[in-house]
């Protein structure tokens, strides 16, 4: 009991730091943390080929940007090693385990509408909950604001990369939402602990007893990734960038942070505070609406300019595989549609794996193939449609529209054939924004388990997690009330660096998934796999 309150005390100081060097106005010299952030982001951003890729530099116009002496400026295009690994690490899967995204796609279809599902199998959530609860984590701001600045700097090809990387990426998905349930904790209540702190250790502790102290660190490792990815990436950000949306959308003053997140606050606490099943109910009825919405609201822009369908194809295809050096030439495109998939869904960080760890199933490559759904939705349907919107309509190549300006972009493109939509598009901020958070807070929760367990023993993980709850949500405010620079910084870090454990511990543990994955799909294939609907 002792060392829980040391462990609850640290963290409120750490709390209260957060409030006292972020406070809005505070000017400072870079921070220790500052600092970590860009050591960090050197080494998994650190380009591949060594600088050795060059292309002209050139302005949005086609002209050459030129030095002093008149000589053309060249620009490097970097290959960043965290977008390498996530890419050969989905191309792998997918090879590996013989294209299952696509021979199980329709499989997958019938088993989300419940024809598979066993009333009688252990587990808290249905397969549709626990799809609908992981892509409320990773459906968000970065298929309306990410997308856009990703045609503005890889232009309208880093659309055509998108989609393909997004196709092997439900792969990866697949191999650690299987793993999760392959290797998941059943607690003494009944409740469900898993995903890559779990089969890691548990995984290749099974694989060798000599792997067992190597998957032990990379799994404590990973639970504190994704406890620090929580509490920013999933939690302060969204919040911060939904109190600005609506300052922006209504005229609002600086009180309106703190309104917006009082807001925020409370309803994420209704939902968080009950657990899985409360998180698994209100995100099954939020994400099918909100995706709805914004797919619909995007098919009428698109039927509105159905007259440049044609040629917004023909340009994404085009730029796809052009040398033109305004976008870095072809790899330039590759690697900025690469990068904006990988963030977009999350596929290889292994974080859906969690939720996806608690659905009601018996057969671990079942809810595999039903997590590999995931990317499909966020990436080839919202992504494509947000992209469509931003290309159809003109907005990708406005000069007035600033560089890198992602959501100014997204809402210029809408505006541009509704002009009221701007209003609808704040809703969906928010409506992303908090389904993204009380996502992240289970994804938090269960690293706050699983670290807990194995740094003050077994079983008093659980009994504490009502305190990472509480935590979550005073960095609500923390988030809607401060710029927030270096901590999101640091989130990001935490979020992007938990590719590396798993993915590791993912390829020395696909043998054992090939195996299970052959055997599923034979009783799959014989027809004597039982349905229920």
């Amino acid at each position: 009991m002792k060392q829980i309150k040391v462990v609850f005390i640290t963290i409120l100081l750490m709390i209260g730091l957060s409030f006292s060097v972020y406070a809005e106005g505070v000017e400072a010299e870079k921070s220790n943390l500052a600092r970590f952030n860009e050591a960090v982001f050197s080494v998994i951003f650190y380009d591949i080929s060594f600088g050795a890729i060059e292309v002209e530099a050139m302005n949005k116009d086609g002209s050459l940007i030129k030095d002093e002496q008149g000589n053309p400026k060249m620009r490097t295009i970097e290959v960043p090693l965290i977008v390498s690994m996530l890419f050969f690490g989905a191309l792998f899967f997918t090879i590996f385990y013989r294209f299952i995204n696509l021979r199980m796609f329709s499989h997958a279809i019938d088993v989300v509408r419940g024809r598979y599902d066993n009333p009688k199998d252990q587990g808290e959530i249905s397969h549709f909950r626990a799809l609908t609860s992981a892509l409320s984590a990773t459906v968000g701001l970065g298929n309306i604001a990410g997308v856009a600045v990703a045609i503005q700097t890889g232009g309208p090809g880093a659309t055509f990369w998108m989609v393909i990387v997004a196709m092997f990426g439900m792969t990866s998905k697949f191999s650690s939402c299987t793993l999760s349930q392959l290797y998941r904790k059943i607690n003494s209540n009944g409740s469900i602990s898993g995903g890559p702190m779990y089969y890691i250790d548990m995984g290749l502790r099974d694989v060798s007893p000599m792997l067992a102290p190597f998957g032990k660190t990379l799994a404590i490792i990973y639970s504190v990734m994704v406890m620090g990815g929580a509490l920013g990436g999933g939690n302060m950000f969204q919040v911060n960038q939904t109190a600005e949306a609506f300052r922006t959308t209504f005229n609002l003053g600086d009180q309106g942070n703190m309104a917006i997140g009082i807001m925020m606050l409370v309803v994420v606490a209704i939902v968080i505070l009950g657990g899985i099943k409360r998180i698994g109910a209100a995100t099954s009825k939020i994400i099918p609406f909100m995706c709805g919405l914004y797919v619909l609201a995007s098919i009428v822009i698109i039927a509105m300019n159905a007259a440049r369908i044609p040629e917004t194809f023909a340009l994404i295809f085009k730029y796809a595989f052009s040398s033109n050096a305004i976008f870095g030439g072809t790899l330039g495109v590759i690697v900025t549609g690469t990068t904006r998939a990988a963030f977009s869904n999350e596929a290889g960080l292994g974080s859906a794996a969690i939720v996806h760890a608690a659905a009601k199933t018996n057969e671990p490559v079942r809810e595999g193939v039903v997590a590999m759904l995931g990317p499909f939705i966020d990436t080839v349907i919202i992504c494509n449609m947000t992209a469509l919107v931003v290309i159809v309509s003109g907005a990708w190549n406005d000069p007035s529209i600033p560089s890198s300006a992602g959501i100014a972009l997204t809402t210029a493109a809408f505006k541009s054939a509704l002009p009221w939509f701007h209003y609808i598009l704040t809703a969906s901020i928010a409506l992303f924004a908090y389904s993204t958070m009380i996502s992240w807070c289970y994804y938090g929760e269960r690293g706050w388990i699983y670290f807990i367990d194995n740094v003050l023993g077994e079983g008093k993980g659980y009994k504490s997690v009502i305190g990472f709850r509480l935590i979550f949500l005073l960095f609500i405010m923390v988030g809607a009330l401060n710029p927030l620079k270096d901590v999101l910084d640091f989130s990001d870090v935490m979020i992007l660096s938990m590719a590396f454990p798993n993915i590791i511990a993912s390829v020395i543990l696909a043998p054992k998934v090939s195996k299970i994955v052959q055997d599923y799909v034979s009783r799959f294939k014989s027809g004597t796999m039982k349905t229920y609907h």
